[in-house]
C-alpha cells in the first residue's frame, strides 16, 4: 500500500557524506594523490603560537583556492557559495 507522510521532511535522517560523492570524482582523486600536509608545515612559522586569534586552517584555504582555479571561479565570495552548495 502506498502512503505519504507530510511530516517526514522534519524527521532526522542519517546520511553518509562519502556516499554522496562518486568514488571517481576529480576532487576525491586529487585528495588521494596529493599530501597537503606540507602546507601546514610551511605556514606554521608565520603564525604566533601564543597570541592572537586562531587561524583558519591553511590547508583548507589552499584547497579552496585550488578548487576555484580548477573550476574557473574567480570571485572568493562565489567560491565560498559554491563550496557550501556543492557537497564534493
Amino acid at each position: 500500500m502506498f502512503r505519504t507522510n507530510p511530516s517526514r521532511e522534519f524527521q532526522p535522517e542519517t546520511v553518509n557524506i562519502e556516499d554522496l560523492v562518486p568514488q571517481d570524482h576529480l576532487l576525491r582523486k586529487i585528495n588521494e594523490t596529493i599530501d597537503f600536509s606540507f602546507i601546514a608545515e610551511k605556514c606554521r612559522p608565520l603564525y604566533c603560537q601564543d597570541n592572537g586569534r586562531p587561524c583558519i586552517d591553511p590547508v583548507m584555504l589552499f584547497k579552496m583556492l585550488l578548487i576555484g582555479y580548477l573550476y574557473g571561479i574567480r570571485s572568493e565570495r562565489r567560491l565560498i557559495e559554491e563550496i557550501r552548495v556543492n557537497i564534493a
